[in-house]
């Protein structure tokens, strides 16, 4: 059995093999995901503001671990000591030298994780090259390990959602829901949210990111939730719109049933080989064809794992084929303000024959 040390070995080799390509001697790793993806350390950074570390991986030679004093403990246990590099973030000399002394040449970085205060301190000794994507292209393919975590995730996220059903009830608010939420999230086995849940009723449903307040459910209303929790560090991501009582509206039905039809074109129509953006026009074609597509205001859907959001997107202007190993959420919506919306979104995995729902 392949240890998780070895996976991702095998990972920074993948990554290794790029820089060549790129012309630089190491790659500077600053995002947290693709940090913790190559090495097991620190998936989270503790502020927006902060960085847990960095790695350098080495286009010749060995790779470093970079962190500081609050994670001497907790590099160890995922990296060999005579590899891990502790410096002061309020002292950058070391810093720069110690980068410039394993990397004499050009260095690259990410840049859409490192700020323009961090550049301007790095570049002052060393040439910097912007890298986009190199780490995420290889997450889009999850492996075997992977892919089970996100299993695990999703069945969670499943019973979330077939416990919370019974707890909409008229006088509850959405607050009080999202607490219940996340509860439910803890109880089951998550580690924590995979992001803030999204429980709106009625016209808040318009707003495709709306943030849970003191409007409460009543009878005979429509309720949207988008969920998610971490199970072993991946990922989950669902959508269920409910309506609440014993006469939904047939505005209600009818859009529910274009959301569902829609998304089952596109389910259909994923399997290796596939342009993506092939299966998003699926589901856009079908809600032109009922004239509600200038409702549909997202894209079709986005790749999930580590990050909620992650490559590769999902729409129909979306660059790529499908290829087994990914796994995107697919997840139509229809939105009108003043009255609310529907949506409705599975993960999907795409396999060697075809896709599963999982």
């Amino acid at each position: 059995m392949t240890s998780s040390k070895d996976i991702r070995a095998e990972r920074r080799e993948r990554a290794r093999k790029s820089l060549k390509k790129h012309g630089v001697d190491a790659l500077l790793v600053t995002h947290a995901a693709n940090r913790y993806y190559l090495s097991g350390f620190e998936l989270h950074d503790p502020q927006c503001n902060e960085s847990a570390g960095m790695l350098l991986i080495a286009a010749k030679g060995k790779d470093w671990l970079i962190t500081d004093s609050r994670y001497v403990e907790a590099a160890q246990k995922t990296w060999p000591k005579e590899n891990i590099f502790l410096h002061s973030p309020s002292k950058t000399g070391a810093l720069r030298k110690f980068l410039r002394q394993k990397c004499p040449g050009a260095l690259g970085f990410e840049p859409e994780a490192v700020s323009v205060g961090r550049h301007a301190m790095l570049s002052q000794d060393q040439d910097m090259k912007p890298i986009s994507g190199l780490v995420e292209s290889l997450r889009v393919f999850k492996d075997e390990s992977e892919i089970k975590a996100m299993r695990r995730s999703c069945q969670v996220n499943h019973k979330v959602f077939s416990r919370i059903e019974s707890k909409l009830v008229p006088g509850v608010s959405e607050k009080k829901l999202a607490w219940e939420v996340e509860k439910l999230f803890r109880t089951l086995g998550a580690s924590e949210l995979a992001f803030p849940s999204i429980v709106a009723v009625d016209a808040n449903a318009a707003m495709p990111h709306a943030i849970p307040g003191d409007t409460k459910v009543t009878d005979n209303c429509l309720a949207l939730l988008d969920l998610g929790g971490r199970v072993d560090n991946y990922c989950s991501d669902q959508t269920r719109t409910f309506w609440v009582g014993d006469k939904p509206t047939d505005r209600f039905k009818r859009t529910l049933d274009q959301v569902k039809q829609a998304q089952k074109k596109a389910i259909d129509a994923i399997r290796p080989g596939i342009p993506i953006k092939e299966a998003a026009l699926e589901a856009l074609k079908y809600l032109e064809k009922h004239g509600v597509a200038k409702h549909f205001t997202h894209g079709l859907g986005h790749g999930v794992g580590l990050e909620t959001h992650e490559a590769p997107r999902f729409n129909h202007k979306a660059r790529g084929k499908f290829k087994p190993g990914m796994v995107v959420t697919v997840e139509p919506g229809l939105y009108f303000p003043g009255w609310g919306a529907v949506r409705w979104e599975h993960m999907v995995l795409v396999t060697r024959d075809g896709c599963e729902v999982l």
